[in-house]
C-alpha cells in the first residue's frame, strides 16, 4: 500500500495537509491563519471569576476570552493552598492523576479526566482558588460557538517519539501499544534514561522500536523545553504565553509521520525548508522522502483531491455498490443515517441489511475524521434480526475508528438499531471552520414560504395603519412575497386603507432574500413613525 502526505501551502491564508492511501483520502487537516488555534498552547493566567455551583474557574490567560476550567482538571499540587499537607496530597494524586489507574499512558498526552474505580476526593474549587490566583493552564479545546476554550493543569509537552507530563511522576507507554514484549522493553528503556524525579514520560506509538539513544534525544529536548518554559514561568507575571505548539505542518509531522509513508509532497519553498530542518533534527534517515512539488498544476488538483473536499461538506454521502449515509450535525449530537437505496445482495432482506451496514460502518468512521466531527453521535443502522450480524457491525465500526487519532466510545447496539458513540473535540468541526450560518435562514436550513411571509406582513400593517399620525407604510419585501400581497391580499390591504386612510405601497425586489421584510411608516409631513411594537418576520 503506497502512503503519501500531500502539504498544500500555496495560498498564505491557508494550510491543507492530506493524508492518501492508495490515492483514497483517509485523513484531512485544515488550519487557516486567520483563525485563532490555542489546543495544545500553555499559558499563565488568572482566576477571574469562581462559580461554585458548577465547581468551574474562569481563566483569563491573555487571548481576549476567558478559559472555562473544572475541578476535575485541576492538579492536586494545587490542593496545598487548601490546607492539605504532603500526605493527603499523596493520596489524592494517586486516584487522581491520569493514567495512575491504569498501567500505561496515552498516545496525545491524556488530557481529560480518568474513571478510576477507587474514590476520589476533590477539595471544593473556591477553597484551592481566589480571585487574582495565577496558574498554569493548558488548552485542551477550543472555544465552539459562545464557549470558550478548555483549560486543564495537567500540563502536557509531545516530542517526536515521548511525551512529557510534570504531574505524572512516573513513565508510561501509549496504550495503542499493545505488544506486552514491546512494552516492556520500551518501559525498561525509558526507566534506564533515569529520567527526573517528579517528571513523567509516556512513550508514544511513533516511539516503538527506536534506540535508546532516539529516545534519549527526545527526552533531552524535552527536559531543556521544560526548564525554559519553568523559567518564563518564573520570570513573567501573568497573563501570559508560555509555550505554543508549533504550525500545523510540524505538528503533523511530528504526530503522524512514520516509516509507512513513502512520501511528503510540500508545494510552498518557506513550509519546504521548515519541515526538512525540522526532519533533519529529529528524523535524519527519512529527509529523502520529503519532496518539494514545484509543477504548475496544482497540488491538490493533480491528485483529483479538490472534487473529493467538495463532497466531504455535502450531507448524502454514497456508498459503493448502492446505499448512502446521511449526516446530519446539530447543536447536541451528530445523527447519521444509513439509506439501503439500491443496495442489494442475492440472498435475503437480512443479507443485504448486514452487508451494507458492514460498508456504511467503515464508510462513517472515515468521514467522521475527515469532517473532524466530534460530541456524541448516533448512527441509525439498517435493522439487522440476527444478534451475530449486529456483533460484526460494532467490531467493524471499531477496527476502522482505530486508526483515529481521537478518543473514541463506542456502545453496543441499542434494542432500536442504533450505535451510540462519543468521539474527542478538540475543536470546530471542518464544516464550521469553513461556512457560516446562512443570513438568509438563520442556519435552518429553510425559508419561510411567500404565503407565511405575506400573512405576517398583514399582520403588522394592521397594526402600523393603527397608528395617529400615520398617513403613508411603504413595505419592502422579495419579489414573490410582494406578488403574494398584490395579487391574494389586495382586497385585505384595500379595506385597511379606506378604513383608516393610510396608504399602502408594496415593493418587490429579487435582490431580496425570501424572508426581508421592512416597514417604513410616515406622516403627513413626510417624518419617520418609528413602529417600536413590530417583532419584523
Amino acid at each position: 500500500m503506497r502512503k503519501e502526505m500531500l502539504v498544500n501551502v500555496s495560498q498564505p491564508e491557508e494550510c491543507r495537509i492530506a493524508i492518501l492511501e492508495d490515492n483514497i483520502l483517509e485523513e484531512l487537516y485544515v488550519e487557516r491563519a486567520s483563525q485563532n488555534n490555542f489546543a495544545g498552547n500553555i499559558y499563565k493566567g488568572k482566576i477571574v471569576n469562581l462559580e461554585p455551583s458548577i465547581q468551574a474557574a474562569f481563566v483569563d490567560f491573555g487571548v481576549g476570552r476567558n478559559g472555562f476550567l473544572h475541578i476535575s482538571d485541576v492538579e492536586p499540587q494545587y490542593f496545598r493552598q487548601a490546607g492539605y499537607d504532603p500526605e493527603e496530597i499523596k493520596e489524592i494524586m494517586d486516584g487522581h492523576v491520569p493514567g495512575a489507574d491504569i498501567d500505561d499512558g496515552e498516545e496525545e498526552a491524556p488530557r481529560k479526566r480518568r474513571h478510576s474505580t477507587r474514590p476520589r476526593f476533590k477539595p471544593p474549587i473556591q477553597e484551592i482558588f481566589k480571585r487574582g490566583d495565577e496558574v498554569l493552564v493548558q488548552v485542551i479545546k477550543e472555544g465552539i460557538g459562545s464557549k470558550g476554550p478548555t483549560l486543564s493543569t495537567y500540563i502536557s509537552i509531545p516530542g517526536r517519539y515521548l511525551v512529557l507530563m510534570p504531574a505524572l511522576g512516573r513513565v508510561g507507554v501509549s496504550r495503542k501499544i499493545e505488544d506486552d514484549k514491546q512494552r516492556r522493553v520500551l518501559r525498561q528503556t525509558l526507566l534506564e534514561l533515569n529520567p527526573p524525579k517528579g517528571l513523567g514520560f509516556i512513550v508514544r506509538t511513533a516511539g516503538q522500536e527506536r534506540t535508546r539513544r532516539e529516545l534519549s534525544r527526545d527526552m533531552a529536548y524535552l527536559l531543556r523545553l521544560w526548564k525554559v518554559l519553568v523559567k518564563r514561568v518564573k520570570n513573567t507575571p501573568g497573563p501570559c504565553d508560555i509555550y505554543e505548539e508549533s504550525d500545523m505542518i510540524i505538528r503533523t509531522i511530528r504526530d503522524i509521520f512514520s516509516e509507512d509513508i513513502d512520501t511528503i509532497l510540500i508545494d510552498e519553498k518557506s513550509a519546504y525548508e521548515r519541515a526538512k530542518e525540522f526532519l533533519n533534527f529529529v528524523m535524519p534517515k527519512h529527509v529523502g522522502r520529503l519532496k518539494f512539488y514545484d509543477s504548475r498544476e496544482p497540488l491538490f488538483h493533480k491528485y483529483d483531491l479538490e472534487r473529493e473536499l467538495a463532497n466531504i461538506q455535502r450531507r448524502v454521502v454514497p456508498l459503493k455498490g448502492g446505499g448512502s449515509i446521511v449526516i446530519d450535525p446539530t447543536e447536541a449530537l451528530v445523527a447519521i443515517d444509513v439509506n439501503s437505496g439500491s443496495f442489494r445482495t442475492d440472498d435475503s432482506a437480512e443479507e443485504t441489511a448486514f452487508q451494507l451496514n458492514m460498508v456504511a460502518s467503515k464508510e462513517i468512521a472515515r468521514q467522521l475524521r475527515l469532517r473532524d466531527l466530534g460530541g456524541v453521535i448516533v448512527n441509525d443502522f439498517i435493522d439487522m434480526r440476527k444478534d451475530s450480524h449486529r456483533r460484526k457491525v460494532e467490531r467493524s465500526l471499531l477496527d476502522a475508528l482505530r486508526r483515529d487519532r481521537a478518543r473514541t466510545k463506542i456502545l453496543r447496539t441499542s434494542p432500536f438499531g442504533l450505535i451510540e458513540m462519543t468521539r474527542q473535540r478538540v475543536r470546530p468541526s471542518l464544516k464550521r471552520s469553513v461556512y457560516e450560518d446562512c443570513p438568509c435562514c438563520q442556519g435552518r436550513g429553510l425559508v419561510k414560504t411567500s404565503e407565511s411571509m405575506a400573512i405576517e406582513v398583514v399582520r403588522v400593517l394592521m397594526m402600523a395603519c393603527q397608528q395617529p399620525r400615520a398617513s403613508r407604510i411603504t413595505v419592502r419585501v422579495n419579489e414573490k412575497v410582494a406578488a403574494y400581497l398584490n395579487n391574494r391580499k389586495r382586497r385585505e390591504v384595500m379595506q385597511m386603507e379606506e378604513s383608516t386612510g393610510v396608504v399602502v405601497q408594496i415593493l418587490g425586489s429579487e435582490s431580496l432574500f425570501p424572508e426581508h421584510f421592512e416597514c417604513d411608516c410616515r406622516d403627513g409631513e413626510g417624518n419617520l413613525i418609528p413602529l417600536t411594537f413590530i417583532n419584523e418576520p
